[in-house]
């Protein structure tokens, strides 16, 4: 459920912030004629979302558990893969977004489509990532890819909590250090993109597209049962495995490793201040 909420929020904030910006610099510059394309452009992204998102849960259900195991576990990579990307974009674009966008606005101008083609485009990227990585993360932690229950709610409440983020944002009754908030979520969901990476990995060994199903690096199933309160709390928030095989293991730690490594050095080196040109030395003049 964590999980899911960080991702809703997230992603949920990524969009209520660009939908803010969009809405408010049309105002500041007198165009709210415009508005009702900007809506349009949200309306269609999140129409398409949904959509995705139920293919996504429906979809696979009337295929052999083959098929079903080759497409979980290429989804979920895909998935990581998206969010990956994501977590380092947002760490470095968030101090442009503004200025990237109000370009963008001032290039559309008065074109009819252009507009909600913005919207939608900045809106459905974040709704596609969304779906996709909430569908995967549940079925890393035993939901089979049908977000009921906790993951669901998880993901709704983070996405509540981004659009009243976005429009207290947009309200100016709150502001917030998006650095550091996306430095921090990244760092969680890095750990979280492990865990349904290594899941995505034993779907494929289950499916026979990669050796080793049989060969477990550890089975600590005993003493943390998968079906008791801790088991569930660290697969529900972590993807925690109490039975993984090497692959598995093997995949999580480089993932963590190369990707935590090179996420903090993109976070100290936004937090390092800029440093200042040193003075020029006084001239020296000659003595004779």
């Amino acid at each position: 459920m964590l999980g899911n909420f960080l991702i809703g929020l997230r992603e949920g904030l990524e969009a209520s912030l660009i939908v803010s910006i969009l809405i408010a610099y049309l105002v500041k510059t007198g165009r709210r004629h415009q508005l009702g394309r900007v809506w349009l452009g949200v309306g269609l992204a999140v129409g398409v979302s949904l959509g995705f998102g139920a293919l996504l849960t429906f979809g696979p259900k009337g295929l052999s558990f083959a098929a079903q195991e080759s497409i979980g576990g290429a989804l979920s990579i895909v998935a990581v893969g998206l969010v990956t990307w994501m977590i380092f974009w947002m760490a470095t674009a968030s101090r442009t977004l503004a200025s990237d966008l109000r370009r963008q606005v001032d290039a559309a101008a008065e074109s009819n489509w252009s507009l909600p083609l913005i919207a939608a485009l900045a809106v459905g990227r974040e709704g596609l990532e969304t779906a996709l990585f909430i569908w995967a993360a549940t079925t890393a932690s035993g939901g089979q890819g049908t977000p009921t229950g906790g993951p669901l709610l998880g993901a709704l409440f983070g996405l509540l909590v981004a659009v009243g983020l976005g429009y207290a944002m947009y309200a100016g009754a709150v502001r917030i250090n998006l650095g550091k908030f996306f430095a921090i979520t990244g760092g969680f969901l890095i750990v979280i993109a492990a865990g349904v990476l290594a899941y995505g990995v034993h779907d494929l060994q289950e499916a026979g597209f990669l050796p080793g199903v049989n060969n477990l690096a550890y089975d600590v199933s005993a003493v943390v049962p998968p079906s008791g309160v801790l088991g569930t709390l660290l697969k529900g928030i972590f993807n925690f495995s109490a039975a993984a095989t090497v692959l598995e293991v093997v995949v999580w730690v480089a993932y963590v490793a190369v990707v935590g490594t090179l996420f903090l050095r993109l976070v100290r080196r936004k937090a390092q201040p800029a440093t200042q040109p040193r003075p020029a030395a006084p001239a020296v003049r000659a003595t004779v």
